[in-house]
């Protein structure tokens, strides 16, 4: 839809005041509601800063109404994806909970693991499991289920356990091939992929071992109320009394894991992933179904059950509190608050961006870049900033590299140096954010707030410190041929092909 020749730029004044509306509301909900903000209060505040930037947009800006809205419906658009994911996710926690295969890892977790070193080790696991999917979502969405659950086992705080699992997560996602923002910044940037990968170990690299030397430290000063050994054993003997923990189950999680590896879309590999538990649910645990039948088991009967667990989710009731609140839970309809705060989040960035509010403050932040130090902190201050209001990490990684790809070529900056900088602060800081899609997903699919886990997320909070430190003091910043740059064509076939 054309927007009228008479429309109006935003100065930085009239851009701030709808973000400044927002930030005091989300302050303000965290004061009054704490932990409870995120389940309604700020959907409210979203919708209600979105709706003062219209307002702004068609009385101060002219723009029409109706271009408002199509930007709306587009932006919504772009977060459908993470809300059909999150939906099956949430019938795979509750379906992977009857089938028994969530009870199996938690049991010989606690066989295992010792709690000094958990947080060391679910750190390194989730990296394991990210690179080999290329998908942090995923990751949280399978065995970060089971390690939250472990953690509450061994009285681990679950803001510390999302922590380890989200930094390793977002480690192996960056880091791997396969992932969908790891190709997305090299080719907004302009370079290769593997040219990219190689060019984060640089900054990735020693954020992730200062978070694993931090998750060392933690668990062994943290001194929590650790369960004892005879209350472990008690857990593993509900478990054992209720669920058949039959070592084939593992297969499941293992089939999910590798349908990812292979390059399935993450919607379809979850999908089966709650078909093929269902599968397991009427193979393994006829028993448990029997009961929860009230001993009148049918097909139509047990369908009609797991139906119902993978809408509503599972509850189980055994008589140890420790199972009970670490079992009844999942379901699609445990989605629907983060469905919704994704939705108002989306709102609120899709208005900013079609009232221009969003370029505006942009290009204010480059502005101020002068050379290499000053462009890769304008670019981490860009995608943060995107990230917090756009609401999205795939913004916050094309907008930045279209925004800034000019400039790097303008200082002879290899345009690697982009595409790791967009990385080290639009992948990584998404999930600190509790409207952000990134943060609602993991919030929703762990169960733990935002603001529990975030001062635990050491490798996303230590990224993108590391990347600004590196591009302050001229460090692994890779320059290109000057003499090629009176010729962008020729500048950017430079930059694309030249080695590590």
């Amino acid at each position: 839809m054309q927007v009228e020749s008479d429309r109006r730029e935003p100065s930085i004044l009239l851009c701030m005041i709808p973000i400044g509306v927002l930030i005091a509301l989300m302050v303000f909900n965290v004061l009054l509601f704490k932990d409870n903000a995120t389940f309604g209060p700020n959907q409210i505040a979203l919708s209600l800063s979105a709706l003062l930037a219209g307002l702004i947009g068609v009385f101060v800006l002219k723009i029409p109404y109706r271009f408002l809205e199509g930007q709306i419906i587009t932006s919504i658009g772009m977060a459908l994806q993470a809300v059909l994911i999150l939906f099956v996710v949430g019938s795979l926690i509750s379906i992977w909970i009857a089938s028994g295969i969530v009870p199996l890892m938690i049991y010989y977790g606690l066989e295992i693991i010792n709690p000094k070193v958990f947080l060391f080790v679910s750190c390194v696991v989730s990296c394991i499991v990210a690179l080999c999917t290329g998908s942090s979502w995923s990751t949280s969405g399978t065995i970060g289920i089971a390690l939250i659950a472990i953690g509450q086992t061994f009285n681990v705080p679950v803001g510390m356990v999302a922590g380890a699992v989200i930094s390793g997560a977002y480690f192996g996602d960056k880091m791997s091939p396969l992932s969908d923002t790891t190709n997305l910044a090299p080719a907004m940037a302009g370079t290769d992929l593997f040219t990219h990968i190689r060019h984060m170990v640089y900054s990735s690299g020693p954020a992730i071992v200062l978070a694993l030397i931090g998750f060392l430290v933690l668990g062994f000063f943290y001194q929590g109320d650790a369960l004892s050994g005879d209350a472990i054993a008690d857990v593993q003997g509900v478990i054992q009394a209720n669920f058949n923990l039959n070592l084939l189950l593992l297969v499941v999680p293992l089939l999910v894991v590798t349908m990812v590896a292979m390059r399935i879309p993450a919607l379809p590999a979850l999908l089966f992933g709650v078909l093929l538990g269902c599968l397991a649910a009427l193979i393994f645990q006829g028993n448990l179904l029997t009961t929860m039948l009230d001993g009148n088991f049918t097909l139509g009967g047990a369908y009609g059950l797991l139906v119902g667990i993978a809408a509503d989710g599972f509850s189980i009731e055994t008589g140890n509190e420790v199972i009970d609140g670490l079992f009844s839970r999942g379901g699609m309809s445990s989605m629907l608050n983060t469905v919704w705060l994704i939705i108002t989040a989306m709102l609120f960035g899709g208005m900013l961006e079609a009232c221009g509010m969003l370029q505006k403050l942009a290009n204010a932040i480059l502005a101020g870049a002068s050379g290499a130090g000053t462009l890769v902190g304008s670019t981490i201050v860009t995608c943060i900033f995107m990230n917090a209001t756009a609401s999205d990490q795939y913004i916050a990684i094309v907008v930045p590299a279209r925004m800034f790809r000019a400039a790097y070529l303008k200082y002879g900056l290899h345009p690697k140096n982009l595409s790791r900088a967009v990385e080290d602060a639009g992948t990584v800081t998404s999930v600190l954010i509790p409207w952000n899609s990134g943060g609602a997903f993991h919030s929703g699919v762990l169960g733990v707030p935002t603001l529990s886990y975030l001062p635990f997320c050491f490798f996303n909070i230590l990224s993108p410190i590391v990347s600004v430190f590196l591009g302050a003091l001229n460090l692994t910043i890779t320059r290109i041929n000057l003499d090629a740059l009176d010729n962008p064509e020729m500048a950017m076939a430079t930059a694309t092909g030249s080695a590590e």
